[in-house]
């Protein structure tokens, strides 16, 4: 009892230091860890190219690799054109949203039985003394420097670690002098590889449908910037639990901003709540079925905690990453026990 006791708090000790030090290095890991996502996704794209039909198998693997890094480059061009008209169709609509705020203040005062009306001047000048425009400004031109920064470094971080791949299983081979131990640390790695690969090409492709059929139901509604909201939509699938949930409050409130009619709005929600319920609860059990072997508890709970180490991008990184924690956990006698609690079935 003794020396388990001293094994629980030598294995406390040092999941404390192991967050702190994630929480410390979240500039460093974010891209790092991001980088190896799309590293996951090029050669999974590449092995999916080379399946097609007569040029699948005479383009040799370098140019698949290719071809899926263009794509790769060119889909995240479209967001980027998707998100920049998005904003200067937004700002085209200013005045109509204002216009649209002053009346739903308007009304809210009248239900709230207040005598004096709000007008725009009164709703900006108590905006205003709430918070500081250039303030907001400089931190909003922070973000997006920080943001371009952040994709530079990972694309950096992924022609390098491209560049390294090809003399990867030769380093694995000098690991250890032990071939069963060489082959297990391989078996570990490709068993990873194969859950996490899977789980990223399903999870895009769920997302990328998800996105589309929201689209549908935007446009019939009539919701402008149904393109962009779409492909919030779809990014926020890749976000456990809270992004179906984000992902029908957001568009709806900016329908109640265009429409000021709350049952369109409510009409509006049912629809995408719909959209989200096929996706979660038929198509993603479906597809993915139990490629991760996660408990939804420790979903949610990883989400938690990798959203406070990490920030936002931890929220997009905490599936895969708690994943490839239960997988190596495994693999161990000392902390199997540990991965069995956090396995759905309790099968690892």
């Amino acid at each position: 009892m003794n020396e388990r006791f001293r094994a629980l708090v030598r294995a406390t000790v040092f999941a404390v230091l192991l967050g702190w030090v994630l929480h410390v290095g979240r500039d460093i890991l974010v891209p790092v860890v991001f980088a190896i996502l799309v590293v996951y996704v090029i050669i999974g794209a590449a092995r999916l190219a080379a399946r097609l039909p007569v040029v699948g198998a005479k383009l040799p693997v370098q140019v698949h690799y290719l071809l899926a890094t263009a794509l790769i480059l060119g889909a995240l061009l479209v967001l980027g054109w998707v998100a920049l008209d998005s904003v200067d169709r937004l700002v085209a609509q200013v005045p109509h949203y204002r216009a649209q705020l002053v009346w739903m203040v308007q009304q809210g005062a009248g239900l709230l039985g207040i005598d004096s009306e709000p007008s725009w001047q009164g709703i900006r000048d108590w905006v205003l003394g709430q918070v500081s425009v250039q303030a907001l400004a400089g931190s909003t031109l922070a973000w997006l420097g920080a943001m371009l920064a952040g994709f530079t470094v990972v694309g950096l971080y992924v022609v390098f670690l491209m560049l390294e791949r090809r003399h990867f299983d030769a380093k694995l081979g000098r690991l250890s002098d032990d071939p069963g131990r060489v082959a297990r640390v391989r078996r570990i790695i490709g068993d990873i590889n194969g859950r996490i690969g899977t789980y990223l090409a399903l999870k895009t492709a769920l997302s990328v449908l998800l996105g589309f059929a929201s689209w549908v139901i935007l446009a019939l509604f009539g919701v402008e910037l149904a393109p962009f909201w779409a492909l919030v939509i779809g990014l926020l699938n890749y976000v456990p639990y809270i992004g179906s949930v984000l992902g029908v409050v957001l568009p709806v409130l900016f329908a109640v901003l265009q429409f000021g009619d709350l049952r369109t709005a409510l009409l509006l929600a049912g629809a995408l709540s719909v959209a989200q319920f096929l996706n979660g609860n038929l198509l993603d059990p479906y597809l993915m079925g139990n490629s991760l072997n996660l408990s939804p508890f420790v979903i949610l709970v990883s989400l938690t905690v990798w959203t406070a180490l990490w920030g936002v991008p931890g929220a997009f990184l905490a599936v895969p990453v708690t994943a490839s924690i239960v997988m190596v956990l495994a693999e161990f006698d000392g902390s199997r026990p540990l991965a069995v609690l956090l396995s759905r079935k309790g099968e690892v």
